[in-house]
């Protein structure tokens, strides 16, 4: 599994011939439109910098598009998504959106992208459902997001064995990504890509991989 970073929440796994995006950034966002082709897209959260599942549609591929909450099975992956608030990108007079968690599992790991979640708490539902969690993709970045302080809370008590911090790269508040590494501690490992087999998810335990966009 090959894990590369394209700006806020997206995020392309690729393993063999097949190819997730998650919360690819569509041509009407504030960030650079994605351009790469994808089997799966799931979107987290409806706004033009999460929701380009057009921009995923690209050379021979035609993404299967997941968006919200519910189970869903397609090319050897299988999904949950559960139904939680975020408050990033609201219209006017809007006080919360519908955002949905991810759980993917893949190549016997499982990975968590928890899209643009505002609460540091998740539904009983979610927390019951979600048991090891190898990957997290979690947002620190304030601005309708977890903070850099809840983030670190919910990442205490996921314990995830990787954690893969997102929305700080071109949307999110300054120095939200210096903050959460304090908050954690201080270490982590930059990368421009994060490459992955289960046997080495299994020796990490809190690891903090930052991919850069």
């Amino acid at each position: 599994m090959v894990i590369t970073h394209h700006g806020g929440q997206c995020f392309k796994v690729t393993f063999g011939d097949v190819t997730l995006a998650f919360d690819p950034v569509s041509k009407n966002g504030s960030l650079p439109a994605v351009r790469f082709g994808a089997d799966i897209a799931l979107i987290s959260r409806n706004h033009p910098n999460m929701n380009g599942a057009a921009e995923v549609t690209y050379g021979d591929k035609e993404p299967f598009v997941i968006f919200g909450p519910g189970e869903y099975e397609r090319a050897g992956v299988t999904v949950q998504g559960f139904l939680t608030k975020s408050e990033y990108g609201l219209s006017k007079g809007q006080t919360e959106a519908v955002n949905t968690v991810y759980a993917v599992s893949l190549e016997g790991m499982t990975l968590v992208h928890l899209g643009a979640l505002a609460s540091p708490t998740l539904s009983k539902e979610a927390r019951e459902a979600i048991d090891e969690i190898d990957v997290l993709f979690v947002p620190v970045g304030g601005d309708g997001v977890l903070s850099a302080a809840q983030a670190s809370t919910l990442v205490t008590a996921l314990e995830p064995r990787i954690i893969i911090p997102m929305h700080w790269s071109g949307i999110g508040e300054p120095k939200s990504l210096e903050r959460f590494l304090k908050e954690e501690g201080g270490t982590a490992e930059t990368m421009d890509k994060l490459t992955l087999k289960k046997k080495d998810a299994l020796t990490k335990d809190g690891a903090i991989m930052v991919i850069t966009a």
